[in-house]
């Protein structure tokens, strides 16, 4: 086991590396936020290089512990911030681009994902913060993506980087999110004008629901480090990864074309369960946790890495704010971005 003592060093840092663990950094004891934002400011170029070393990095004993030091410790960390589009999960807004990280139930995990992947452009990196730490569980997972990509199935890999993957969503006011909450308007409009400008097809039903279509890329490449990474919500939308007695509630109440969120390869097919299940069992695999302490401060460049959450018990509260955004132009995606199967 690896000590603080003994843990290998990158530029000013201590940096902590163990199996089955994020990278941890342990810093220097600091009386009040504006401290700790001037110890990150200056370790910044450090922290970066671990970060895509690692693909995530948990920074510990930092003065965090309200969102107001939570933005101080961003703004130290994060150059440019990146907006929340095409909402998927309700989350509590603090102001100044400061986020709960999921309203989500206690009870329910939540799978490995990369954040905004379905859009046209996304967060670079994420910034996770605890201000109060569950009594139980409660970790936000991480996994490496360049390791998922070479752990997938060869023949199931070329099929993903060949056609894609397809998003289908279905808005309505039952289940998920109302398309009004999703691209923030209640103008027919306004809605049609953005998914015509992020290459998102759309169809509007007679109750005023919505059904959206968007293929893109499942394979992407890191505009930095040039690696190239899987980079997607096949998995953890796709409906055989749903618990099995709400799926079969979904599909009574809504049919199996009416779920609020499914999945396809991009050129439309239906993967098998064993197919799903292959990739959930990559994401498995490639899962690390640490549990979270009152401080804690973790970065995630988004598309090394995805990100999830256990179910835990006790107070929870992790913040989320998102920068540098990523243009998937920029990222050589292996398909590219069309509103139907087809390409169109």
């Amino acid at each position: 086991m690896t000590t603080f003592a003994d843990a290998p060093v990158l530029g000013a840092l201590n940096v902590i590396r163990e199996p089955g663990r994020p990278a941890v950094v342990i810093t220097p004891g600091h009386g009040s936020a504006e401290a700790a934002a001037a110890w990150l400011t200056e370790h910044r170029a450090a922290v970066q290089a671990e970060l895509h070393r690692s693909g995530a990095v948990l920074l510990r004993g930092l003065p965090i512990h309200d969102a107001a030091s939570f933005a101080t410790a961003r703004d130290a960390l994060v150059e440019q911030r990146a907006g929340y589009k095409e909402k998927a999960t309700p989350r509590t807004d603090f102001g100044e681009g400061v986020f709960s990280s999921t309203d989500l139930p206690a009870a329910q995990p939540i799978r490995l994902h990369n954040e905004n992947s379905y859009t046209l452009d996304f967060p670079g990196v994420l910034l996770f913060g605890c201000i109060t730490a569950p009594e139980e569980g409660g970790a936000t997972t991480v996994g490496d993506m360049r390791e998922a990509l070479k752990l997938l199935p060869d023949g199931l890999r070329a099929r993903f980087e060949e056609a894609g993957w397809l998003l289908v969503r279905n808005y309505s006011e039952l289940a998920g999110l109302p398309w009004y909450t999703t691209f923030a308007t209640r103008d027919r409009a306004v809605a049609e004008a953005y998914c015509d400008e992020n290459t998102i097809g759309y169809e509007w039903l007679d109750d005023d629901s919505l059904i959206t279509r968007q293929r893109r890329s499942a394979v992407i490449t890191h505009p930095v480090t040039g690696e190239r990474v899987w980079f997607n919500h096949f998995a953890f939308w796709n409906s055989r990864t749903l618990d099995p007695d709400v799926r079969e509630v979904l599909e009574e109440t809504y049919g199996p074309d009416g779920l609020p969120f499914n999945t396809y390869l991009g050129d439309g097919t239906r993967l098998t369960d064993a197919e799903v299940d292959a990739v959930n069992e990559v994401y498995d695999r490639v899962t690390v946790r640490e549990s979270w302490q009152r401080g804690d401060l973790m970065l995630v460049d988004n598309i090394l890495c995805a990100h999830g959450r256990e179910a835990f018990t006790g107070d929870r509260k992790i913040l989320v704010a998102m920068g540098e955004p990523v243009a998937l132009a920029d990222c050589s995606p292996a398909t590219q971005p069309s509103t139907t199967v087809h390409g169109e």
